[in-house]
């Protein structure tokens, strides 16, 4: 099926960024002076909004998340260097796919505004993308709110697209309004996570992806 719309997580789908958020994350925790988190359970909150991610992730009060996303904000920008590229072949299969004039391409992220901003520059990807809807935006995912926005703003019904992610929280999101998702294996969630919201496919790389596409 060509979809008129693909919408894309971004950390963990088209960037392989969940090392440096677990070693921020981490880093986050032993300032605030709270238990240092192991790297299953920070993959586990990725993809929800910061700090409903931090909350879930710490059990804590607002007031100790608010200390902790602070922290890791500073950390992220300012002090890790830990790596984040693109995946292997995922700009080649934005490349294809931004060549098809009756194609759009946007990102639904937990990220903020200015983390994808800033990831996009970093990694010169804005300009395959036709909208998105950050943290900033709507609430956190799994609630479906983004992709509905970005329903509207292209006047398409939920046949229309597609939402591709790797964690279950993308697959529940898509699931809750009947869009089609496809799961990729090689983000943070394992496929049997995925797998438990009927993605239409489970690919294992950025090249297998854009084969199926």
């Amino acid at each position: 099926m060509k979809y008129k719309l693909v919408i894309f997580d971004w950390d963990g789908t088209l960037m392989d960024s969940a090392p440096k958020i677990v070693a921020c994350m981490q880093k986050a925790a032993k300032m605030a002076q709270v238990s240092i988190p192991s790297e299953h359970d920070v993959r586990q909150i990725i993809g929800v909004s910061l700090l409903p991610a931090t909350k879930m992730l710490f059990e804590c009060s607002d007031g100790v998340a608010e200390k902790i996303v602070a922290f890791y904000k500073d950390i992220y920008a300012n002090q890790d260097s830990t790596p984040h590229p693109l995946f292997s072949g995922a700009r080649e299969l934005l490349e294809t796919l931004k060549s098809d004039s009756q194609r759009s391409l946007a990102v639904a992220t937990g990220k903020a505004k200015k983390g994808l901003m800033s990831a996009w520059e970093k990694s010169d990807s804005a300009h395959y993308f036709h909208s998105f809807r950050c943290a900033d935006d709507a609430r956190s995912k799994p609630d479906p709110e983004m992709l509905q926005q970005l329903l509207t703003e292209f006047n398409f019904h939920p046949k229309d697209a597609v939402m591709i992610g790797d964690t279950h929280f993308d697959m529940q999101m898509a699931e809750a309004i009947g869009m089609d998702r496809i799961g990729v294996s090689y983000g943070a969630h394992k496929p049997e996570q995925l797998e438990k919201h009927s993605p239409i496919a489970i690919v294992d790389s950025c090249s297998q992806l854009h084969q199926y596409l």
